[in-house]
């Protein structure tokens, strides 16, 4: 069996979107969200009294007007899947990550707390992203421009596992996908994690074995390949962009 998605807010995004549009029953996103965690549970939704679990939370979801739910995946001067407010970015960017509910003009961010996670419902706006295609066509072009540069870098002599992960760029991992999720989606979210592992590994610390002019260089290298598997995260988990079914 594939392995759920590791971002809290792409599980509930994909499997919230899969409820709204028929795809899911309640205890499937209940399953598919918790992933293991004690409880989920949702804090200032509209029309429910103080905090209220996931489960007992998706009516007043569906009565709120939402059609779908969309991954924002933000990152300090790089607000990506985000649209205002203020509030609400501030809260998002604090947590990493976050859901809007689209129809619905709300958010949703993650906190941990003990076993489980509590979701703050903030108004939030509007916003635009890019589509599939867009998302899936950037980070194509930039794995392969970062490739290049880490290559130049010599990137196997301070970090052999990234470039073994270089080498692995066409084995690309598949995560639980609800139904009514595009294929094309899935192999994306894929795609954009595998990046985002690269970026990981090649920017951690090296105990000094880097001069600064060397960590400044990866830095730039890595930049561009971290805000395109961010925008392609957000994509494959915003069924907003996605092609009509």
């Amino acid at each position: 069996m594939a392995p759920a998605l590791p971002i809290d807010s792409a599980r509930m995004a994909w499997w919230l979107s899969a409820w709204l549009r028929g795809n899911a029953t309640p205890d499937d996103v209940r399953d598919a969200v918790l992933d293991g965690d004690a409880a989920h549970d949702l804090s200032g939704l509209p029309g429910a009294d103080g905090t209220t679990s996931l489960l007992l939370s998706l009516g007043a979801i569906r009565r709120s007007g939402a059609r779908s739910a969309g991954l924002a995946l933000p990152a300090p001067g790089h607000p990506t899947g985000l649209g205002g407010p203020s509030d609400f970015n501030a809260a998002a960017l604090e947590s990493g990550e976050a859901v809007l509910l689209e129809g619905a003009d709300l958010g949703l961010v993650p906190a941990r707390a003990g076993a489980g996670v509590v979701w703050q419902v903030l108004p939030a706006g509007r916003r635009a992203i890019d589509d599939l295609g867009e998302a899936d066509r950037g980070l194509r072009a930039t794995v392969a421009a970062t490739a290049t540069a880490l290559v130049d870098l010599d990137v196997a002599r301070w970090r052999p596992e990234v470039a073994d992960e270089l080498m692995n760029l066409r084995h690309v991992p598949t995560y639980d996908a609800p139904e009514g999720t595009p294929p094309r989606a899935v192999s994306l979210a894929g795609r954009a994690l595998q990046a985002l592992g690269i970026v990981e590994l090649a920017g951690e610390d090296h105990g000094g074995a880097m001069s600064a002019h060397e960590m400044a260089r990866r830095s730039d290298a890595l930049l561009p390949l971290e805000l395109a598997a961010r925008r392609a995260m957000v994509a494959a988990c915003s069924p907003e962009v996605w092609p009509p079914a």
